[in-house]
């Protein structure tokens, strides 16, 4: 259905936390797909199902053994493993020295994202910058949601970053916010958005909330559902597909 890159410049300031909660309230079919070339720790964060443990070694690697014959978006699922609470997770790689025989892969990847049959694809690509050949995957995407905090270096990285992705890019903007200086601190990172002169479809926000982050990686229950992270998600979460489907105005 569509790509959409979840990613930062510098730090990855909670990408994968706000990639999960978006995965969790996402408003129809999705896939939560762990694409850092620097590794990631979702086989280690998240319990499985059935409330045992992920398989570390089922993901990105095995796809990407397997795609070296040609690359279909329904071979996918076939490697792919379900959370607690139904959500469908392409666990990535282990370690950053992994990715080094796989930079091949994102162009296809991204293709094969980008027509996967039935569901969107989040795809949590972390830090930007360090791996060049990402834009092979990130140029497949319907949109690319840059996240940030409003501190002076985090801004400054996502100034640059903005400057140099290609300008064919959909991007949006979230701030990684407090709650209690919420608006405020959205508001300042859209004036600095607007001054860069680079078109984004959006500046919105999504709650700080360490408490929330924490329940999130367990059980799913009424504390998580009431919590700031998860109804600020839900509202980003909406927006995003809503996007995706038909875009706003950019800025």
């Amino acid at each position: 259905m569509a790509l959409i890159v979840l990613a930062a410049d510098k730090g990855a300031p909670g990408v994968t936390t706000a990639a999960t909660a978006l995965g969790a309230v996402w408003p129809r079919s999705v896939l939560l797909a762990e694409c850092d070339p620097a590794g990631g720790d979702l086989a280690y964060r998240l319990p499985a199902q059935d409330g045992g443990v992920l398989n570390p070694g089922r993901g990105l690697l095995t796809l990407g053994a397997t795609a070296r014959r040609g690359l279909q978006p329904e071979q996918i699922h076939e490697h792919t493993q379900r959370i607690v609470g139904g959500l469908d997770v392409l666990a990535g790689l282990t370690h950053g020295e992994q990715a080094a025989g796989l930079t091949w892969l994102w162009g296809p990847l991204g293709r094969a994202f980008a027509a996967l049959p039935g569901a969107d694809v989040l795809a949590d690509c972390g830090r930007l910058g360090g791996h060049p050949e990402m834009t092979e995957l990130v140029t497949e995407a319907a949109l690319v949601v840059l996240f940030t905090r409003a501190s002076l270096d985090h801004v400054a990285h996502l100034r640059e970053r903005l400057q140099v992705l290609p300008s064919s890019v959909q991007v949006a903007v979230v701030v990684i916010a407090d709650p209690r200086q919420y608006r405020t601190t959205i508001d300042d990172v859209r004036r600095i958005v607007t001054a860069t002169g680079r078109q984004v479809a959006f500046v919105t926000g999504i709650a700080h909330d360490p408490k929330g982050a924490e329940l999130l990686r367990g059980q799913w229950g009424g504390r998580l559902d009431r919590s700031l992270l998860i109804r600020t998600a839900r509202e980003l979460a909406g927006r995003l597909a809503a996007q995706i489907r038909a875009p706003e105005h950019v800025l």
